[in-house]
């Protein structure tokens, strides 16, 4: 039998508001976007591996593969050389190696506990993945840069000047936004480490070889060409070499829109974005419906 005592005490509780956390989208973002910084930082093993790489193809290409290869670039582009022809590909490289250790990163964040901890707080789930991926993309676009200045050194020559040098940092982040995403779901569905890099890595060189990274579609074999035209590498590198002969070089898609080298452009990009906000909207949605019980 409840006393008059008892029911005002439970009215006054009922009546007495919800305390609300005082986190915002922004801050959440904010946190995460200093942590991730933070951890890589602790750990550059991670951020030279997925750089070395494509340096290495960058100097043994030119050096190895640049005669030969040279003559087929420049039947498609008379007096471009093989080193500005290959910076750009390259660059989409180390965005796409730079990507995978997104979902690795996450992998470690699950296996040491700290992905259960981030998920019972009151942490917005899409400010945390947008604050992780925006950290992930500001590395990405350093790496991008030291590609671009090395590919100087070696030779290259950025025809748009400053301006297509940013260009070209901005469509390699364009172009690694799909396979964080890609990575990270890769992660919350196989939550293993050694799973994630194998599924990414067996995907990252089909991409690029089945591509016009590194020679001109026309001197590739017929059924290349046509796996090329649905590889979202070959959109972003001709994106990227556009910028960097300063002309239309796109290969899959043929328009004449904007005149010149938006051309090769504009069309690359927009695959490009409709290919992020796919991806994107999966891998939030599966980091939406995690829970603790399923990352232990």
């Amino acid at each position: 039998m409840s006393t008059p005592g008892a029911d005002d005490g439970r009215a006054a509780t009922s009546a007495r508001p919800r305390a609300r956390s005082g986190n915002t989208f922004v801050g959440d973002a904010w946190v995460n976007f200093k942590r991730w910084n933070r951890k890589a930082v602790r750990n550059p093993f991670v951020l030279v591996v997925s750089l070395v790489q494509p340096v290495i193809f960058l100097v043994l290409f030119t050096e190895v593969f640049g005669t030969v290869a040279g003559g087929a670039v420049d039947q498609g582009l008379p007096g471009v050389s093989y080193e500005t022809y290959l910076v750009p590909a390259i660059a989409i490289q180390v965005a796409l190696a730079a990507a995978i250790t997104s979902g690795v990163g996450l992998v470690n964040d699950i296996e040491n506990g700290m992905f259960e901890k981030t998920l019972v707080t009151p942490m917005n789930r899409t400010a945390v993945f947008l604050g992780k991926t925006a950290a992930e993309v500001f590395r990405i676009a350093v790496q991008i840069a030291i590609i671009l200045g090395l590919g100087l050194l070696l030779g290259a020559d950025v025809g748009g000047g400053a301006v297509a040098a940013v260009g070209i940092v901005a469509v390699g982040i364009c172009f690694s936004l799909w396979f964080v995403a890609f990575s990270n779901a890769l992660a919350i569905l196989t939550r293993d480490q050694e799973s994630t890099i194998i599924g990414a890595n067996l995907l990252q060189f089909p991409l690029l070889f089945l591509s016009s990274a590194f020679l001109p579609l026309a001197a590739l074999p017929d059924w290349i060409r046509t796996f090329a035209r649905f590889n979202p590498v070959t959109y972003g590198v001709d994106a990227a070499r556009s910028l960097m002969v300063d002309r239309d070089v796109m290969t899959v898609i043929e328009v004449s829109w904007f005149g010149g080298t938006l051309d090769g452009v504009v069309p690359g990009v927009a695959v490009l974005v409709g290919l992020d906000l796919l991806l994107g909207a999966v891998a939030v949605v599966l980091l939406s419906r995690a829970s603790s019980s399923d990352v232990r």
